[in-house]
């Protein structure tokens, strides 16, 4: 039925019949759900780290990325295949907001999710007017050269958090070398899924090895494994109510720009692998994205985008069914409720946590410099070059605008100033040639 809101999903073998299982086609059921648990496992790393460094509850993170990734299923009629997890584009505006010093729970979170609901709200907004006016808009708005210098610079205004939050002593900072280098070894060194998960394998091992020297040598802060044996196998996690301050909102609404260009690229990346146009969703696609983190921020969770390891997985297995994302939100859903899984992730040491954010907040940075390559970004001409150096360094240095009462920090104006700027400064001068008009 060409005209239903969701496809007729077609039975399929991968091993019998290519290999390729198209967003439309489906596994049996039993490999349909060993699809999802690679996927959740794929997310698992990024949307555990995500809410820890901002504060969150990462019980809630999880259980919102399973129902963000539902309702993103239902908007889109099933026919994106995509994971929402907790976008690391937030990190630095609800620190900014809450003055959070990376750990435990966040106690100023209400503040951020009031500005994250904003930011939802302004991403579902810009999807319906995409679903009537098309992209063309936000391409010539946004280009590779904006898009790349504002993921850049947020990468760069994090990094004095992260080299702050394990400077408390000479330990600590040795344990967030140790981290960094085993993040880094899994990286190079392993392959297939494990090399995909190098933050949830390099965790694990910094974990062990703190364990190792301060419970077994008491260089550190000993591992308190008791409060995973108090914790109850199943509950519901901790919910917080927004608090809507303008600030707040005007600091993080922002963010909806990184957001609109990741899932962009996303959407890009999975119509090349599959060969499917993914033009007629892109709107949807964004309203889908944009009403998960609207509803994620109003009960305590962070705001969700696309997940680049979900389509990482999808190149690897071939395996593009839309029914495989319904399995994977179930598991996490599972994962959400179990207070037991969240005791376990607070075990994680303070320093093993700031050391994995020294590697994910380089990662954002280059990131940024990896759209530039990958679009073929020239930095030779006047205009990229002086609009990448501003917003570089207005990110990295935290410059902030003061107008009546309202503070617009880095991120916002390093954001703010690249679109302005590229607006301006990528508008060539008319020159008269031989009585011709030459752009």
């Amino acid at each position: 039925m060409a005209n239903s809101w969701f496809p007729q999903w077609r039975k399929k073998s991968a091993i019998t019949e290519g290999g390729v299982i198209a967003p439309d086609e489906t596994l049996p059921l039993g490999q349909t759900l060993v699809m999802g648990v690679q996927h959740a496992v794929a997310m698992f790393g990024a949307t555990v780290l995500m809410p820890l460094l901002m504060g969150l509850d990462p019980n809630l993170s999880i259980l919102m990325s399973g129902v963000g990734t539902l309702l993103f299923f239902l908007v889109t009629g099933g026919r994106v295949p995509s994971y929402l997890g907790s976008s690391a584009a937030f990190v630095g505006v609800v620190i900014a907001v809450t003055g959070f010093n990376g750990q435990g729970l966040n106690p100023h979170l209400s503040v951020a999710l009031g500005g994250i609901i904003a930011c939802g709200l302004v991403y579902t907004l810009i999807g319906f007017v995409v679903m009537k006016a098309g992209t063309r808009w936000i391409e010539r708005l946004m280009p590779p050269v904006v898009t790349g210098a504002v993921v850049m610079a947020i990468g760069l205004n994090l990094a004095p958090i992260a080299v702050r939050g394990v400077s408390a002593s000479s330990f600590d900072s040795w344990m967030a070398v140790m981290t960094v280098m085993c993040i880094g070894l899994v990286a190079v060194f392993t392959r297939g899924m494990i090399q995909r998960l190098l933050i949830l394998i390099g965790l694990i091992l910094a974990c062990a090895i703190y364990a190792v020297l301060a419970n077994g040598f008491g260089f550190g802060k000993p591992v308190d494994f008791a409060l995973i044996g108090a914790a109850a196998w199943f509950g519901i996690p901790q919910m917080t109510s927004p608090t809507f301050n303008v600030q707040a909102m005007m600091l993080i609404a922002p963010v909806a720009v990184i957001l609109v260009a990741e899932n962009l690229g996303h959407l890009k990346a999975v119509a090349g692998m599959t060969g499917k146009n993914m033009d007629p969703y892109i709107g949807k696609a964004f309203v889908g994205d944009g009403l998960a983190t609207m509803l994620s921020g109003s009960v305590g969770g962070s705001g969700v985008t696309t997940y680049a390891e979900n389509i990482g997985v999808m190149a690897v297995t071939k395996v593009y069914s839309t029914l495989v994302f319904v399995a994977a939100s179930g598991i996490a859903m599972l994962l959400g409720f179990s207070p037991k899984f969240g005791a376990l992730i607070h075990t994680i040491p303070g320093p093993v946590i700031g050391g994995a954010s020294i590697v994910v907040f380089g990662l954002i940075a280059v990131a940024g410099a990896r759209i530039w390559v990958q679009h073929n970004v020239d930095l030779s001409q006047n205009g990229n070059l002086i609009m990448v150096a501003v917003t570089l360094v207005l990110g990295a240095g935290d410059f902030a605008l003061t107008i009546g009462g309202f503070t617009l920090g880095g991120i916002g104006t390093a954001t703010f100033g690249a679109i302005i700027l590229n607006a301006i400064l990528s508008r060539r001068p008319v020159v008269i040639a031989d009585g011709a008009v030459v752009p």
